[in-house]
């Protein structure tokens, strides 16, 4: 009998699992199982409202798919909402984390199973999400920002292993809180211990410490600052540059303690205002 060949397709990856899910199986297994086992649950749930479908679980992992890379972000934020109500329940030891991340990819699929590139970067960004967080793919994010009422942040671009291509992540700005107590090192170590053929995607404060600025946001928001610039009439250059060489000079001479600079720079800063709101009007 002759197997039916894989077929392609486009879709949306869904890939989450646990942060320092060793650790958590060390301290308790029977309390750690019946935590995931009440967690899968609770995303299966949302992935019926969602109409996207489990594809696979192995460990701590869950793989699903969804037609609608619109529905996946918006059953990832629910998913990681109502597991972080979950968590607040509990002491910090037994709270469960899930790092999530979402991808649209082409895709092989062999009976339930899918395969490829599009799962394998999927992957790559849940290792790159922060804990309680979630990480789409650079065209996840294209497709989705219009549509969605939260916001996202540049996280930047990330090798993950050598011969590959960086993979640019933007991490979703979830709605209100839902980060974990900051972990132990030996914790952090522990979870890149489970994963160690994406050693390099968790190091770093540019994507586990979120109250941090990326070094890509940084320069990101420095283009564009200085679009902004390039595109200002003269005087209104003048009156910026004016502005940061006072600053220049209180900071050399003098350090931000005794911030002078403010006053003669306020004349600068009125000139800016009023042709801002003339060139609107």
């Amino acid at each position: 009998m002759t197997k039916a060949k894989a077929k392609r397709k486009l879709t949306t990856i869904y890939c989450a699992d646990v942060q320092s899910y060793s650790s958590l199986m060390a301290r308790d297994e029977a309390a750690t199982l019946e935590r995931l086992q009440r967690y899968r649950a609770i995303m299966d749930e949302l992935f019926a409202k969602y109409e996207g479908r489990k594809v696979n679980t192995w460990g701590d992992a869950v793989i699903a798919e969804f037609p609608s890379v619109v529905e996946a972000v918006r059953c990832a934020v629910d998913v990681q909402d109502a597991i972080g109500a979950e968590n607040r329940d509990l002491p910090d030891n037994r709270q469960m984390w899930f790092r999530i991340g979402i991808n649209l990819g082409d895709v092989m699929q062999d009976g339930e199973d899918l395969y490829g590139d599009g799962v394998n970067v999927a992957s790559r960004l849940e290792s790159m999400a922060d804990p309680g967080g979630i990480m789409v793919s650079e065209t996840v994010y294209e497709l989705t920002r219009k549509q969605l009422t939260f916001g996202y942040e540049f996280a930047g671009e990330k090798a993950i292993k050598a011969g590959e291509g960086p993979i640019i992540g933007y991490r979703v700005r979830m709605p209100g809180s839902n980060h974990p107590p900051e972990e132990t090192t030996d914790e952090a170590q522990a979870s890149d211990e489970e994963h160690p053929e994406f050693e390099h995607a968790g190091r770093g404060h540019s994507f586990h410490d979120h109250r941090s600025v990326p070094m890509n946001q940084l320069v990101e928001r420095l283009e564009r600052f200085r679009n902004w610039f390039s595109n200002q009439p003269r005087r209104v250059r003048f009156s910026v540059g004016m502005i940061g060489f006072f600053f220049a000079i209180n900071l050399l001479f003098s350090g931000l303690a005794t911030p002078w600079f403010i006053f003669p720079s306020l004349p600068f800063a009125l000139h800016i205002l009023m042709s801002m709101r003339s060139r609107k009007g």
